[in-house]
């Protein structure tokens, strides 16, 4: 764990982010960084030029404490690439994101993907660990981070991205089989099953295709929602994946995860959000055993704000969603 200093006294309370303004990256600023170097794409180069110039813009212990961070990062694993999502926080990736490196007012926050699958033998997470996926370093000014025991977190982030990777990779013939089995069976029935409550069952697939069977195969009033549901999402976040996992549509953003689901019960439509308690205003649904998550149950004939569930949805897909 980040040790502390007796000498530092600072509350570990959470603050809003204050970040510097994005300046203009040109070829010449791209040539002069100190991290870029042969065999790296230029959106890698800009990449690690914005984080050179965050580190530079804060003059305090906040700016020294990420530099330390980073080169720990590259010391681990010096084929780690550097990214700068969601409008301004580093990233570090290798099959997947591996951490990410948010500045706020009093702390620097190291948030790994995959935190909540890593064994954590020094105990160096201290943040969000109620949530079923992530886990988080909070650093405050006079902490002292473990560099072995970070550089070995590190690494078995990498080390789980991969099995994750090959997994998928592993199971996915498997998977496209199966599909096409069971929309081969539907087609010829001309029916889908629908499981407790009314929830169609559709094979596990990627894209627009088993999204669009499931909305079809939704029961009565529910496959009007669901269409509605699928055409905010998509006006609201054009880049959206799409895939059906576990009788459910999920979207979300490549390479930042899931960030919204619904699934179909006997008298309504649940929509959750999987970092929901990130969102403004937190959507009403979930408890402290929800972890991150947070939803909202849409019965018919309710009214459907559907600005704020817009409003949501950019919330929730500029921000790192779940990984399955």
């Amino acid at each position: 764990m980040a040790e502390k200093s007796e000498s530092n006294s600072k509350p570990k309370s959470s603050t809003s982010s204050a970040r510097p303004a994005r300046k203009n990256v040109t070829a010449e600023s791209l040539a002069a960084s100190n991290v870029t170097g042969e065999g790296k794409s230029a959106s890698q180069m800009e990449a690690s030029q914005l984080i050179d110039e965050r580190i530079k813009s804060l003059d305090d212990w906040r700016g020294e404490m990420l530099s330390k961070v980073r080169r720990l990062i590259h010391e681990a694993d010096p084929q780690i690439t550097e990214e700068w999502k969601w409008k301004g926080t580093p990233v570090w990736a290798h099959s997947g994101i591996v951490c990410t490196g948010e500045v706020y007012k009093q702390v620097v926050k190291l948030t790994f993907a995959r935190g909540a699958t890593l064994d954590d033998p020094k105990q160096l997470f201290n943040s969000s660990l109620a949530g079923n996926a992530r886990r988080a370093i909070d650093l405050f000014e006079g902490d002292e981070l473990n560099a072995n025991a970070f550089k070995s977190l590190i690494r078995a982030a990498i080390a789980q991205n991969q099995r994750v990777a090959s997994e998928k990779s592993a199971s996915g013939s498997m998977r496209k089989s199966k599909a096409a089995s069971v929309a081969s069976g539907a087609e010829g029935s001309g029916k889908v099953v629908l499981l407790a409550g009314g929830n169609p069952q559709i094979a596990k697939g990627d894209g627009d295709a088993p999204v669009q069977a499931y909305i079809a195969a939704m029961p009565g009033w529910k496959s009007d929602l669901g269409r509605r549901l699928d055409a905010l999402i998509v006006q609201t976040v054009p880049e959206v994946q799409k895939a059906v996992k576990w009788n459910s549509p999920f979207y979300g953003i490549e390479g930042q995860g899931w960030f919204l689901s619904f699934h179909v019960f006997t008298r309504y439509v649940k929509v959750t959000f999987f970092s929901g308690m990130s969102l403004q205003p937190i959507p009403p649904g979930g408890t402290e055993r929800s972890g991150d998550a947070r939803w909202i149950d849409i019965y018919e004939n309710d009214p459907f704000n559907e600005a704020q569930f817009k409003d949501w949805i950019r919330q929730a897909a500029a921000i790192p969603g779940w990984i399955s």
